[in-house]
């Protein structure tokens, strides 16, 4: 006889729900861009990076849609002004930034949001805002 071994996606654990191969969990609370980053870390992930449309457009429809605020995701142009990088330091090479962003307003945006409605925006980092975990 022989041996039949079933693959099992190793489960995401409470609060997290899967899609594709990673883990994502949305904060019910608010905080700086780096406090969020530090749950997601203190998880075992990181904020979201957005590596195609159909990741995109799965944080929209199953996460953000019908909450008329922005979340933070795993972007920042810490390193360089103007250049923006996600947090594991690879470039950014699929955008969906508002129209007119990124603006640096006031100097002091160097953090980004994704709207309820999919589109991107820099923020400065202190501000109080949910935030995308992936794992």
């Amino acid at each position: 006889f022989g041996v039949i071994l079933y693959l099992t996606e190793k489960p995401c654990g409470k609060g997290w729900k899967r899609f594709g191969g990673s883990c994502y969990f949305l904060s019910n609370d608010t905080a700086s861009w780096e406090t969020g980053r530090d749950y997601c870390r203190n998880s075992g992930g990181d904020l979201v990076i957005v590596n195609s449309k159909e990741e995109q457009v799965h944080c929209v429809n199953d996460f953000i849609s019908g909450f008329n605020m922005g979340y933070w995701i795993g972007l920042s142009d810490h390193e360089q002004e103007g250049t923006w990088t996600w947090v594991d330091g690879s470039p950014v090479t699929l955008s969906f930034w508002y129209p007119g962003q990124p603006d640096n307003h006031y100097g002091e945006e160097h953090c980004g949001i994704m709207w309820y409605n999919g589109q991107w925006n820099d923020l400065n980092c202190k501000d109080g805002r949910r935030w995308i975990c992936e794992k």
